[in-house]
């Protein structure tokens, strides 16, 4: 049950039907998992904080750089060359006391992520290079934890969730979208050479905390996840492209599907 205290201050949120006392009693259990505290995942995170998420934990290992503060709004001038995870606490704190938030200021490895992930309600992927987003797709994918997708450059920001706690998800996985293998190809884009408006960039973070929320509230996502969703800053456009699981990728596909369960089988006692 809210204290009056806890029912004044969200007071505009639980006097929605949908969401109600019970709805944020939900949202002050949730545990979320947020990887990259850039211009995404700042956003999101003082969303989710003022919305009273009950713990946050924030991974990040760079430090405040000037060139971050024309788009990553939850910093301070005072706060360069400061860890961002520390950063942002102290802004988070400020907003809200309530929310627990634990920093991680260093990249982890698999065994590490996989403990963060398995701790977590909901993943949110808000980092900025492939290889980072391969990791968590994976490790998400094996732990059957949903998992929240952003991205922007330029004009464009890209959303998609993937809901891995759900038995069988026909809409597959990041790798459907772009396969390992052709991303090890690529080169990761950066906004430094590319460049990126910074109100796309907290639109798209803050798509990522209003699902995050959906998920806390309700249980479930009530929307469809089955869609890769593309915005356009120029026109303020969005698009909706459907998701289908590729039967061939390494991480979902038939193949894997069946490694994974002939090595379940291995390792049962």
């Amino acid at each position: 049950m809210l204290s009056d205290e806890q029912f004044i201050r969200y007071q505009r949120q639980v006097s929605l039907p949908e969401w109600g006392e019970s709805g944020q009693e939900q949202v002050s259990k949730g545990h979320v998992l947020i990887i990259g505290v850039g211009g995404l995942g700042s956003a999101a995170a003082l969303y989710l904080c003022a919305a009273g998420v009950g713990k946050l934990v924030l991974v990040d290992d760079d430090k405040v750089e000037i060139s971050n503060l024309q788009r990553q709004v939850s910093y301070r001038e005072v706060d360069l060359e400061k860890p961002k995870t520390e950063a942002l606490k102290t802004q988070l704190h400020a907003l809200n006391a309530h929310c627990q938030i634990r920093t991680v200021g260093h990249r982890l490895s698999d065994s590490q992520l996989n403990l963060e992930i398995a701790l977590a309600d909901v993943v949110l992927d808000c980092s900025d290079n492939f290889e980072t987003r391969h990791q968590i797709n994976r490790l998400c994918f094996e732990a059957k934890r949903p998992l929240i997708f952003a991205s922007a450059i330029g004009w464009q920001g890209q959303f998609a969730v993937f809901d891995f706690s759900e038995p069988v998800s026909l809409s597959g996985c990041y790798s459907c979208l772009l396969p390992e293998a052709s991303a090890g190809r690529q080169v990761n884009d950066s906004c430094s050479d590319i460049g990126v408006v910074g109100p796309v960039v907290g639109t798209l973070g803050n798509y990522q905390a209003l699902a995050t929320l959906h998920k806390l509230v309700f249980d479930h996502f009530v929307f469809p996840t089955n869609l890769f969703h593309v915005f356009d800053g120029k026109t303020l456009v969005w698009q909706r492209l459907s998701m289908t699981r590729d039967n061939h990728c390494a991480i979902c596909g038939d193949n894997a599907r069946l490694r994974s369960a002939h090595n379940t089988e291995r390792i049962s006692p």
